[in-house]
C-alpha cells in the first residue's frame, strides 16, 4: 500500500491510502494530480531510516512545492520561514532549550513561558448544596 496525495493549484485536498495499481483503473474527473507521498517522511527524514519522500507526509492544507518536488504544512505564523533544508518552518527566535514549556506569541514574535498551577483548583460544590 502507499500514500496518495491529491494535489490542486499547489494545495493537498485529500490524501488516500491505495495500491498503485488502482490508479490504472480508478477514473477521478475532478481537477488536480495525485502525487506519491511517504507515511514515514517527517522533516526531510525517513523515520525508518529509508529515502525519504517529498519532504513531509501530506496532509490536507499542505503545500506542494512542484519546483522542490515536497510537500510542507501550512505556515504557523506570518513571521515563519520554510527551512528549505528540512521543509519545517521556524521561528525567527528559536523556542528556549531549559525544559520549561513555551509558546509563539505572534505580535511580540517571542516565546512566552506557559506557567501551569501549581495547586489544585478549589472544588465546586455540586449544585443544591
Amino acid at each position: 500500500m502507499g500514500h496518495y496525495a491529491k494535489v490542486l493549484n499547489g494545495t493537498v485536498v485529500n490524501v488516500i491510502t491505495a495500491e498503485p495499481d488502482f490508479f490504472k483503473t480508478f477514473v477521478d474527473t475532478t481537477p488536480g494530480d495525485w502525487i506519491q507521498t511517504s507515511y514515514n517522511t517527517q522533516a526531510g527524514q525517513h523515520t525508518l531510516g529509508g529515502t525519504p519522500l517529498r519532504g513531509n507526509f501530506a496532509g490536507v492544507g499542505y503545500t506542494y512545492d512542484k519546483e522542490h518536488d515536497v510537500f510542507y504544512p501550512p505556515q504557523p505564523y506570518p513571521s515563519w520561514t520554510i527551512n528549505k533544508t528540512n521543509w519545517t518552518w521556524e521561528a525567527p527566535v528559536p523556542r528556549p532549550t531549559d525544559g520549561k514549556l513555551y509558546q509563539w506569541v505572534e505580535h511580540d514574535k517571542n516565546w512566552a513561558e506557559i506557567v501551569l498551577p501549581t495547586e489544585p483548583a478549589p472544588a465546586i460544590p455540586p449544585s443544591g448544596v
